[in-house]
């Protein structure tokens, strides 16, 4: 599995959180977010690192003046974006759709998506589009019917490092390309506990992007 980090805001923690070599660092451009990245350029990251940005139901225009102006490598979708919407932007840069899970999800909605998207993100259904803190019933994913590859997400933290070590063993994970880790790992929205990164790093056996 690959590890991306998302919510980054400070510029001396953007820094230490790369120094851990993730594969992804999301910035989210979503005002109504305590992690919103409010547009100061983002510091030169080492090239393995790919720079997300997350949107929620944001303009076409928006998004791509944030590719242009951040040089980001990944957009990941988490409002209602149409595939349409996902298909204009793949030709630019990676898409992750977002796709919210509770109790039940219908698989069935995925199929549109399919071909206009990189890979989908699963993640807890609350009441914010992201950042909830809680974990969603992975057992779920036993009922994954697509190969396309997708990321882990959702209330994710140290507490979770032996269930996340049965998941990598389960059927349910066999299309898992990545887990997406925030707010379990926060001392304050935004700004992450490296101590408690490094535990996860050293628990969970990542593997590097080629």
């Amino acid at each position: 599995m690959k590890l991306k980090v998302c919510g980054m805001k400070y510029p001396d923690n953007i820094r230490q959180v790369a120094a851990l070599k993730p594969d992804y660092l999301g910035f989210i451009f979503y005002e109504k977010s305590a992690r919103h990245f409010k547009d100061s350029p983002i510091l030169e990251l080492p090239l393995s690192i790919k720079k997300t940005g997350v949107f929620v139901d944001a303009d076409l225009d928006f998004i791509i003046e944030k590719i242009n102006k951040h040089d980001l490598q990944a957009v990941q979708l988490h409002g209602h974006e149409s595939p349409d919407f996902c298909k204009q932007l793949q030709s630019q840069v990676e898409v992750i759709k977002v796709f919210s899970i509770k109790d039940t999800f219908d698989f069935s909605v995925l199929l549109a998506y399919e071909q206009v998207c990189d890979y989908f993100l699963f993640d807890t259904k609350g009441q914010l589009p992201g950042g909830n803190g809680y974990t969603f019933n992975w057992d779920l994913l036993k009922n994954y019917p697509s190969t396309k590859p997708f990321f882990l997400s959702g209330g994710i933290g140290v507490d979770e490092i032996e269930d996340l070590k049965k998941f990598k063993q389960s059927k349910a994970s066999t299309y898992c390309y990545a887990i997406d880790v925030n707010s379990k790992f926060e001392i304050e929205p935004g700004l992450k506990n490296i101590e408690l990164l490094n535990i996860l790093k050293e628990n969970v056996p990542f593997r590097p992007l080629l």
